[in-house]
């Protein structure tokens, strides 16, 4: 079976600074990871090159119980962009009760905060 991927959410936020643009694009997609299981992707483009963070059971299980350590979120500092104090990109996992969702923060210098979006994550784990 081919894998199925459906655009959830597409946006931007343009930087006045530089007039730099940092896109995200969200998707579900029914085949992620080495099990071929479903979960979500997000890509963001930043200055021309495009990274992935991928939110699927194989490794979320892993995600989601140091999130739990953490208080609740993670982020993920691996999938981020963080650069600069005034200018990131930051991708996190949240425990909502008993439901999981990535969060995506935005900053940019010429606004005072982030532009943030959570999406729902498809599946759950036993806690």
């Amino acid at each position: 079976m081919a894998n199925k991927i459906e655009k959830l959410d597409s946006w931007e936020v343009r930087d006045l600074e530089d007039n730099s643009i940092i896109k995200v694009e969200v998707e579900s997609c029914s085949q992620l990871g080495n099990k071929n299981q479903p979960g979500i992707r997000i890509k963001y483009a930043i200055g021309g090159g495009m990274s992935y963070c991928v939110y699927e059971p194989w490794t979320g299980q892993k995600l989601a119980y140091e999130a739990k350590k953490a208080g609740g979120t993670l982020v993920r500092k691996d999938k981020s962009w963080e650069k600069h104090d005034d200018r990131w990109l930051r991708n996190s996992l949240v425990i909502d009760g008993d439901k999981l969702r990535a969060r995506v923060e935005v900053k940019v210098r010429s606004k005072d905060e982030p532009v943030v979006k959570e999406y729902d994550i498809p599946f759950t784990f036993e806690g």
